[in-house]
């Protein structure tokens, strides 16, 4: 089943069993799903919706920063909670460990030595991971492993 029409029929499950969080979150998903669909003109495929998708989750996990800075414990609940939901949706996420043992292969492929080889190898790594890990994590990583 196409990611969105998925999300059509999750939309209409939340709304019979009440599931506020679940319906919020799914229509603000589709809504920006629409918007993104507007803006290129085309409707999108399954890719380009996880990465709208993807795109959310980063938001609410910088959101959750600053309501942690905050003392907002409520608000943090709730980005979480939102996060649990799109999650769902999304491919299976790359542990860091995994990540690693990638990034070592594409630094090595690259012969990438030096932190300022850091340019030729986030481009592949971003491109083999694209949507499966947190690009802040995936640039630490390299950082470290460049570094040493």
């Amino acid at each position: 089943m196409e990611l969105k029409a998925q999300l059509n029929d999750d939309l209409r499950e939340a709304m019979r069993s009440r599931d506020e969080i679940r319906k919020g979150t799914i229509r603000m998903a589709l809504s920006s799903i629409r918007y993104a669909e507007i803006a290129s003109g085309e409707p999108l495929d399954d890719v380009g919706v996880q990465q709208v998708l993807a795109k959310e989750v980063k938001q609410r996990r910088e959101s959750i920063e600053e309501f942690k800075k905050g003392g907002r414990k409520d608000l943090v609940d709730k980005e979480q909670a939102e996060i649990e939901v799109l999650a769902a949706y999304l491919p299976e996420q790359l542990d860091e460990g995994s990540l690693m043992e990638i990034a070592e292969r594409i630094i090595s492929e690259t012969g990438a030595a030096s932190p300022s080889d850091k340019g030729r190898v986030m481009p592949l790594l971003m491109k083999e991971i694209s949507g499966r890990a947190d690009g802040r994590m995936a640039n630490e990583i390299v950082t470290r492993l460049l570094a040493s």
